[in-house]
């Protein structure tokens, strides 16, 4: 491994500079490299939590996360509004997907688990497999197994629902699972969890392999994202210039992922399609989530998220949740406003007020008003995705980073609370895709103002298209090093 990879996003001279730097302003050395490490990583590993229904995947979710988040209740079809969630361990982080524990009676058991742990296995680094250790390994626990061994992810066993000496024997007779130790929890009372986040913490890597196409000559990826209907399907054949996904008025009549190699303004590219699946009333909430999860996993294996609205309807909070995942997800995005031939000049004039007080956090976000079904303006599509892409992988100089903290500090300084004012010391970008940046500072900075920072981060250096992680670190308090 060579120095500059050490560093993280800083080659050797930069590097010295920046830790002289550090040491001038009683910075410990090994808690900026560590800072500088955690923030360069990038996406955290991703857990997907899996196995049939009842067996208490979301309470253990809940217990993993160390807060209430999960819905979990008995009966099946719970909606939820999320599906990854970030969790700690013993100093480390990464990602937990929940997948749920709803049935589809009309389809059977097996399919509904089989096809809900497929997207989430996809899109994970490992899982961890969840059995009722009180009825031990049925039927449907094999049929998992076979999806997991097939994927070839690594695996931890958690036998749940062992509350006590007389539930370990049953714990061991999944063995028999062939995926090694099973370790025995009670999702409920915490038992046993910490053995197992161990155990998890060594089966995941300590930064997660790219899932999207960054090798060299490898087709950039993007994933066209948004709710049912809204025109995914029908923006993917204009595209392609041929019908290579079926289109039908019904919503959501796609039902797998369609992965597109197609060629537009001399570049290839691979187009993930995520409609939502058909949807039926009495799946209704099931169906709600089922989508929600194979869109966070095409997201996880894209660099670009083309999100999709309809202009037609208001910008609904579904349209607001897909968003807010695209952009927690830390992946280039472009806003592609949808059947823009079909409004008249009143809905043209409220949509654009919907879209200032609706789509503010995205405001940074490249914007093409589309059709895709006469193709109008598909020819911008391409040069916002480049924008986009251009913005995630964007990196700032440290000199040139700290000369412009410099300035802010001089003509725009924290405000005063508690009789201190906080001041940032300087800072770095540790990591592109999408940026990062670690800033050093001698007391705790509040929110508003590291909104201002992002903002004229962006007003300095473009950032167009890209999500900005900002992380402070505050310095401890001891003797100034001279």
């Amino acid at each position: 491994m060579n120095d500059q990879h050490d560093h993280g996003a800083l080659g050797d001279a930069e590097y010295a500079e920046f830790m002289e730097l550090a040491a001038e302003e009683g910075f410990d050395v090994d808690e900026v490299e560590g800072a500088i490490e955690e923030a360069g990583h990038g996406p955290l590993p991703v857990l997907a939590v899996v196995g049939r229904p009842n067996v208490g995947k979301s309470t253990l979710v809940n217990r993993i996360i160390g807060r209430r988040e999960a819905v979990v209740e008995d009966k099946p079809g719970v909606t939820r509004d999320r599906v990854t969630y970030e969790a700690e361990w013993a100093g480390r982080r990464f990602k937990v997907v929940d997948t749920g524990g709803w049935e589809q009676d009309v389809l059977g058991i097996d399919a509904s688990v089989a096809a809900q742990a497929e997207y989430a296995i996809e899109a994970a680094d490992a899982c961890l497999f969840v059995v009722d250790a009180t009825v031990g390994a049925t039927d449907t626990d094999e049929a998992v197994v076979k999806l997991l061994r097939r994927a070839g992810k690594p695996v931890v066993l958690a036998a749940n629902k062992v509350d006590g000496q007389s539930g370990e024997a049953d714990a061991a007779t999944l063995w028999s699972l062939g995926l090694g130790e099973p370790f025995p929890v009670s999702s409920l009372h915490g038992r046993g969890t910490g053995d197992l986040l161990d155990e998890v913490l060594r089966k995941l890597p300590e930064a997660p392999e790219q899932r999207f196409g960054n090798a060299v000559g490898g087709p950039r990826r993007i994933a066209l994202i948004g709710r049912p209907n809204v025109g995914k399907s029908s923006l993917l054949n204009k595209v392609a210039g041929e019908d290579r996904v079926v289109v039908n008025e019904l919503a959501g009549t796609t039902r797998d992922p369609v992965d597109e190699l197609i060629e537009l303004g001399g570049v290839t590219w691979k187009f993930v399609d995520t409609a939502g699946i058909r949807k039926k009333v009495h799946l209704q909430a099931g169906a709600d989530y089922y989508a929600s999860l194979r869109t966070a996993a095409a997201i996880e294996k894209a660099e670009v998220a083309v999100i999709l609205i309809d202009t037609t309807d208001n910008i609904s909070v579904q349209d607001q949740r897909i968003i807010t995942t695209a952009v927690e997800s830390g992946r280039a995005i472009v806003i592609a406003y949808n059947k823009w031939d079909e409004l008249d000049e009143e809905r043209r004039y409220y949509l654009e007020r919907e879209i200032e007080t609706e789509m503010q956090q995205v405001a940074w976000a490249p914007r093409v008003n589309v059709s895709a079904k006469t193709g109008r303006h598909m020819e911008k599509l391409v040069p916002a995705i480049e924008t986009a892409l251009a913005g995630w992988e964007t990196r700032v100089p440290t000199g040139r980073l700290n000369s412009f903290l410099g300035e802010i500090v001089a003509s725009h300084p924290h405000p005063v609370r508690g009789g201190k004012q906080p001041r940032i010391l300087f800072g770095t970008q540790a990591g592109t895709k999408p940026p990062r940046f670690v800033l050093f500072a001698s007391g705790f900075l509040e929110a508003g103002y590291r909104r201002f920072i992002e903002r004229r981060l962006r007003e300095e250096f473009g950032f167009e298209g890209t999500p900005i992680h900002i992380s402070v670190r505050v310095r401890e308090k001891r003797g100034r090093k001279k």
